[in-house]
């Protein structure tokens, strides 16, 4: 039997609001924040979760202040699990 942790069903329902979220605004989007990720901070979308500021700063020097716009898309897709503390944390960083 496999037993994923709670941590990694979060980790991956964040992973997959903010594919989506840069995928919905086009495949350029996705792959010019992925690759300044890993540019600037040698990590890739799900490690945003552990690291939210990294995606806050990414989306930022991208987007400037546009980058709220896909803040509140990401939010809009975790809300229902923004209860749980970690996922809390991630919104309220990557909204700052």
């Amino acid at each position: 039997m496999f037993i994923v942790l709670e941590s990694e069903v979060q980790r991956g329902l964040t992973t997959l609001a903010i594919e989506k979220t840069l995928l919905d605004i086009g495949k350029p989007a996705y792959e010019k924040v992925s690759n300044m990720l890993y540019k600037n901070y040698h990590c890739y979308i799900p490690d945003c979760y552990e690291h939210p500021e990294y995606l806050n700063e990414t989306l930022k020097k991208i987007y400037g202040n546009s980058y709220r716009v896909i803040v509140e898309s990401i939010h809009k897709q975790l809300e229902e699990f923004a209860y749980k503390k970690p996922v809390e944390r991630f919104l309220k960083v990557i909204s700052r």
